[in-house]
């Protein structure tokens, strides 16, 4: 199967095909539209007016648009890529064949949703799109593109068909992208997959022209995308949001009329107890995978309605592989008692049929309150660490910081400790130990201690800005004052380069004493000075 051309190429079309072709051929050779792009009315530019070549706007969001389908002699294979000029190595097409159809030996009849993520190619060139990345530095961390890989959002539908030798239609739509946007990929295939599959190619050709028209994903704004008769409001969090608040931005209390779907979320998914537990049958999958930290052994069902009140935890170690009995096995240890009031809540919520999204809220409120209780006394000494700004001096480089003793912190934990902030009792000690020697530490660390070092150049640029420069310059030799200069253009081109937390004012006033320094020299040296950039 093969996409037809663009729609202006379609049947019915008043434009003869060799004289699109060429109209094509010569804009490809001009540059103004990408290879394989729909030639069709550029002069109007879709009204976007945003100076950007034809697919750039969809390559911003997707890499491309996937058809995978089963064929009885090769298996799972790709029908179709869209735009038609997208690039796919063999293996990647491979790992998209067969990670978009579901492992599943249950047979269900339907539509299922589900992502996966698969590496790139080594060796793959760098599209043009790589402008826009530009935004990534204002995403929060777990947002962030990894160049490494592809994320696929996959839209499967299995149904009966006679007509069909198999007997099964079987198909995935899949979206493939660079952004790990899960819930709002899967929401634009909720809009776009079924009626797809009724509509096929001309249907999945409009919605990735609306897609191109979009706007670039840009961390804080609130984005306003149609597609396929739809308008989907959004807002890409960025890296200085509080935690925990909804990341749309109702900018008026007007209600939008044309607003069809409002996402509160690009990437959150449904915390609360999922539907599905993939699993194995096979003994052989069993034995091997025993050194996963945790299994779950599965018996006989019990009678439907029938809870148990509680599942004991054991330890991995005691797992056999074929004779033992049902239950949960893990190696994890845990530090903390359970919390049997938010537990009630969510049992509440289950008995009095709460949406799955309220209950998911719940949960990620309760997670973010115990992780604020946790990192507090963590965020508490770290502070600590700072010079005092009375120690700081402008003549002198900037102190560094104090050094993170893990047994000066812990001192810390018996009065100001999780326990002022959280009711969860347990081996809070044990945990902040075992914290501490995980890479979740060490980059959470380097994060806080680039931000404080910024924050001490910052301290140290104004420091240099309350001094009289002009009295100092008397009582030194031109060689120091030229070499003053030079110090404090590097200190404003570091101000840049480092986005240090420095005000507007005081960068302006950086710049005035700078001027007055260089008028304050003889000549000559004015004029090298003043042609001196920043390097």
């Amino acid at each position: 199967m093969a996409l037809r051309g663009p729609a202006g190429l379609g049947p019915g079309s008043r434009k003869p095909l060799d004289e699109a072709v060429a109209a094509a051929e010569g804009r490809e050779a001009s540059g103004l539209v990408a290879p394989g792009a729909a030639p069709e009315d550029d002069e109007e530019d879709d009204g976007r007016g945003r100076g950007l070549l034809r697919w750039d706007g969809f390559s911003a969001w997707l890499h491309c648009v996937c058809v995978v389908g089963f064929d009885l002699e090769l298996g799972q294979a790709v029908e179709v890529i869209y735009p038609q000029h997208s690039k796919l190595t063999d293996k990647e097409k491979t790992n998209i064949c067969y990670l978009s159809f579901p492992d599943s030996n249950s047979g269900c009849l339907g539509d299922t949703q589900f992502c996966f993520r698969f590496r790139q190619s080594s060796g793959r060139r760098v599209s043009l799109h790589c402008l826009l990345d530009q935004f990534d530095k204002d995403l929060p961390v777990y947002l962030k593109k990894d160049p490494a890989y592809f994320y696929g959002y996959v839209y499967f539908r299995q149904v009966r068909d006679k007509t069909l030798k198999r007997g099964y239609f079987q198909k995935s739509l899949v979206l493939i992208s660079k952004l790990p946007y899960i819930h709002f990929f899967h929401t634009v295939l909720k809009q776009i997959a079924p009626e797809y599959f009724e509509k096929s190619e001309p249907y999945l050709e409009a919605a990735c022209n609306d897609v191109d028209r979009w706007p670039a994903p840009v961390p804080g704004k609130t984005l306003q995308l149609p597609i396929m008769g739809v308008v989907m409001k959004v807002r890409i969090p960025t890296c200085h949001d509080k935690p925990g608040t909804t990341q749309i931005v109702q900018l008026t209390q007007q209600a939008d009329t044309h607003i069809s779907v409002i996402l509160p979320t690009v990437h959150e998914v449904d915390l609360f107890r999922p539907s599905v537990i993939l699993g194995v049958t096979n003994p052989f999958f069993a034995k091997t995978l025993q050194h996963w930290p945790h299994i779950i052994r599965i018996g006989d069902l019990k009678p439907a309605g029938e809870i148990p009140k509680q599942v004991k935890v054991k330890k991995l170690k005691n797992l056999k592989t074929l004779d033992s009995k049902p239950g949960v096995y893990t190696s994890y240890k845990p530090y903390l008692n359970r919390d049997e009031e938010i537990i009630k809540q969510l049992q509440k919520g289950v008995q009095q049929k709460r949406p799955s999204e309220a209950q998911s809220v719940i949960l990620r409120r309760y997670f973010l309150e115990l992780t604020q209780s946790f990192i507090i006394p963590l965020e508490r000494y770290v502070a600590s660490l700072m010079p005092l700004q009375k120690s700081i001096s402008p003549w002198k480089s900037p102190p560094p910081l104090r050094q993170f003793l893990p047994e000066e912190f812990m001192k810390t934990l018996e009065k100001t400790g999780p326990q002022l902030t959280s009711r969860i009792k347990g081996d809070w000690i044990g945990l902040y130990r075992h914290f501490l020697k995980s890479p979740n530490f060490d980059g959470w660390f380097k994060a806080r201690r680039k931000e404080m070092t910024q924050k001490l150049e910052a301290l140290h640029l104004e420091a240099l800005c309350e001094e009289d420069l002009l009295l100092w310059i008397q009582k030194h030799t031109e060689v120091e004052t030229v070499d003053l200069v030079l110090k404090l253009k590097n200190k404003l081109l570091q101000a840049d380069r480092e986005c240090l937390p420095v005000k507007p004012d005081t960068v302006e006033k950086l710049r005035t004493h700078i001027d007055a320094i260089i008028l304050a020299l003889p000549e000559d040296l004015q004029g090298i000075l003043l042609k001196t950039g920043m390097t």
